[in-house]
């Protein structure tokens, strides 16, 4: 039997057994005690006078030491004690109910399929030259480090991507996301725009800024500018066109 449904289902079976008892405890609720023997009664003295006649005795009966007796308990306890565990049932029950529905409800959203409106390279082209634009303001900062301006430009790239929804893959390097939205994802819906060779200067010099132990001077900040403009006059050029292609 499947684990998930015994989890399920046992507090519903444990409070139907406690409730089976109850209703079988209820039905002899009748119990037995032993009486506690009560004292002798208070004689009263009688002073002993000698006479010749013996002083009559005056006679104790005997009471039964053990003597049984039964005690009833009371219809309210356990009336109390059944509304507890009714109780107890409808919560169970209901819980176990709201975890059925809220599993099926759930496998129902997993099954609908969600359908990504396509983009079209115009709308994807202005937010990549957007993040470009905010990049160039960094590089352009001479009081900012020059591997740190390069780093956060390419990053601003990275969150462009995401924005359009190309996926990261488990096995992408540094650069396979930025790449798919620069070449297109058809899968994703993302239409390409911008060639394939527009990227490498810019990536050359983010892979350096990145992972290389030298210092990052300020040519290399020249380099990733100078790279980082060319990518924006293409993607400039692909939004001007389907612009003019959407009002024709």
């Amino acid at each position: 039997m499947d684990l998930g449904v015994l989890r399920r289902w046992w507090p519903l079976v444990a409070v139907t057994l406690l409730l089976a008892v109850a209703a079988l405890a209820a039905g002899h609720s009748a119990i037995g005690a032993s009486r506690i023997p009560p004292a002798v009664d208070n004689i009263p003295y009688v002073p002993d006078y000698p006479t010749a006649e013996p002083a009559p005795s005056i006679p104790v009966e005997p009471r039964d030491a053990g003597e049984a007796t039964s005690v009833e308990i009371p219809q309210w306890i356990t009336t109390a004690f059944l509304v507890v565990l009714g109780t107890a049932v409808l919560v169970v029950a209901g819980y176990v109910v709201w975890t059925l529905i809220s599993g099926a409800l759930r496998r129902t959203t997993r099954a609908i399929p969600t359908q990504r409106a396509r983009r079209t390279a115009d709308g994807t082209a202005r937010e990549v030259v957007a993040a470009l634009d905010a990049g160039l303001v960094e590089l352009d900062d001479r009081s900012t480090d020059p591997r740190t301006a390069v780093i956060a430009c390419w990053v601003r790239l990275e969150e462009a991507a995401e924005e359009a929804g190309v996926p990261r893959l488990a096995g992408d390097t540094a650069t396979d996301l930025v790449t798919r939205l620069l070449r297109g994802d058809p899968a994703a819906g993302v239409p390409a725009i911008a060639s394939a060779g527009v990227l490498d200067g810019f990536a050359h010099v983010y892979r350096e800024a990145r992972y290389a132990t030298h210092a990052v001077d300020e040519q290399m900040r020249d380099q990733a500018r100078a790279a980082v403009r060319r990518l924006r006059a293409e993607l400039t050029t692909v939004a001007v066109a389907d612009s003019g292609e959407a009002t024709a």
